[in-house]
């Protein structure tokens, strides 16, 4: 019997690429199960993370249209990582297998089968990484390249030019439920797990319509959230960067000792100004990232929910709760 796969789409303001989305998806997914790949039993399954437009009354119409298509209503905007969570959460309980992938259509529908094909063939989780950055602007080609030598160098084990576009088997996803981190950043959690996975390259798109949700504040924001969740090297740059300070103002401080034993005194306005300035600038950057992590543990220690479901649009021939 073939397993049951879940596609899972995240989406926040989506309206004007969800039909068109949907039409490619309910395609590819009828075409896998008429060809045996897949279950009869697989869905697509939206999230629908707090959009403030017609996306969650799309999703409900394609659902009553089609119960292939299922749907995930949170109770507010909780951003891209936790909708995705939980949508791979809920999606845990009926499938044996999920592909999630972006609502907007730049990641490739046409390598879904390769994705089932690597599966079958023994692997728990699937990445699908980018094959070329073509489409890119110069800048975020740089910057990315820049993202991925900056998180390797502190020691954070990522894929290279992958996204979310991934497959997961159930006992990947229950792996992924023992994370308890509520600063999620999947790309870095996803390889900590572990079991057997491969990569399948794909040529990435550009968006159907719409905006991009994740402008360069957003960008800068999530790398930082990246690097502050899954890497302490930081803190012990600092360490290291104090230490060395220190031994600099000790050898300062000897050679202002001799000068006045000599009665040779240094007058230096301006050296003394900058030496405080530069001090106190790297006394408040250090402040600043410890302060980032300490943030991090008082959100941690309060245990707050990751994500709420408000509502469910759900069909599984293998539960009857839902």
């Amino acid at each position: 019997m073939n397993d049951t796969l879940y596609l899972v789409i995240p989406c926040y303001n989506e309206e004007e690429v969800l039909h068109e989305t949907s039409k490619r998806l309910i395609k590819k997914i009828t075409t896998m199960i008429k060809d045996e790949i897949i279950s009869k039993d697989s869905k697509i399954l939206f999230v629908n993370d707090g959009s403030k437009d017609k996306t969650w009354s799309i999703i409900e119409e394609l659902h009553s249209q089609n119960n292939i298509f299922s749907g995930v209503n949170l109770s507010r905007n909780r951003g891209h990582q936790n909708a995705l969570l939980a949508g791979l959460m809920t999606a845990k309980e009926f499938a044996d297998m999920t592909i999630s992938l972006d609502a907007d259509l730049q990641d490739d529908v046409d390598v879904i089968d390769k994705f089932v094909e690597q599966y079958y063939g023994g692997s728990d989780v699937v990445y699908g990484v980018r094959s070329s950055r073509q489409t890119d602007t110069f800048f975020k080609r740089t910057t990315a390249l820049a993202f991925y030598k900056l998180m390797s160098t502190l020691g954070v084990d990522m894929i290279y030019n992958h996204a979310d576009y991934r497959l997961m088997s159930k006992r990947a996803l229950d792996g992924l439920s023992e994370f308890r981190e509520v600063n999620l950043f999947l790309r870095g959690i996803v390889p900590l797990i572990g079991y057997n996975h491969s990569i399948v390259e794909y040529e990435r798109h550009e968006r159907f319509a719409g905006e991009s949700k994740y402008p360069f504040k957003k960008m800068i924001a999530f790398a930082f959230d990246g690097i502050t969740s899954l890497s302490i090297k930081p803190i012990r740059i600092i360490t290291s960067l104090g230490f060395f300070i220190f031994s600099i103002s000790f050898i300062a401080l000897s050679y202002t000792f001799i000068v006045k034993f000599f009665g040779e005194t240094v007058r230096g306005w301006t050296s003394l100004t900058l030496s405080i300035w530069l001090i106190g600038g790297i006394q408040l950057l250090s402040l600043g990232v410890i302060g980032e992590y300490v943030g991090k543990i008082y959100t941690e220690t309060k245990q707050r929910p990751r994500f709420i479901i408000s509502d469910k649009l759900i069909i599984s021939c293998k539960s009857d709760k839902l």
